[in-house]
């Protein structure tokens, strides 16, 4: 059966105590992919998009969430936040985004790294969102799919 840790033997929430834990590098890596029309990703790449640059505003967003994913998450620990790289690579049907944080801290960074690739993605859909809709103002096409952890790192203490 698995330990949920932020239930206590009450099955109440609380934020988990980490204070006796190391302090260790630690690394996580998110990906997450936003689906558009031929016609949009073509805009982008070009750099037609009205908005103005999707993709630097897409990767400002994302670094911005990283630093406030503390906020967003109640049970979420402020971590200090060593670096954050987001980048993008784009196919003829979708733009994959990445998210790499990093911190020399108590826990996991894997939180960080899904609010930053969601919040890229999320800022991209909201820059074209004007290209994308129907005649019925609907998104056909436009999707958010597979955000996911695809590396954690844990060092070791010293």
């Amino acid at each position: 059966m698995p330990v949920f840790t932020h239930l206590n033997e009450n099955n109440e929430v609380h934020m988990v105590d980490v204070t006796p834990k190391p302090d260790v590098s630690r690394e996580a890596t998110a990906k997450g992919r936003i689906y558009l029309r031929p016609e949009t990703l073509a805009a982008i790449a070009e750099g037609r998009v009205l908005k103005g640059n999707v993709l630097a505003t897409a990767q400002v967003a994302g670094t911005l969430a990283v630093k406030q994913t503390w906020a967003l998450i109640p049970m979420c620990h402020p971590l200090p936040v060593g670096g954050v790289t987001i980048w993008f690579e784009q196919t003829d049907e979708y733009i994959e985004a990445f998210c790499r944080v990093k911190t020399y801290g108590k826990t996991g960074i894997e939180m960080e790294a899904l609010t930053g690739v969601s919040l890229s993605l999320l800022t991209i859909w909201d820059m074209v969102k004007s290209a994308e809709k129907d005649e019925a103002g609907q998104y056909p096409v436009t999707r958010i799919d597979g955000i996911s952890v695809i590396e954690k790192i844990k060092g070791t203490p010293e």
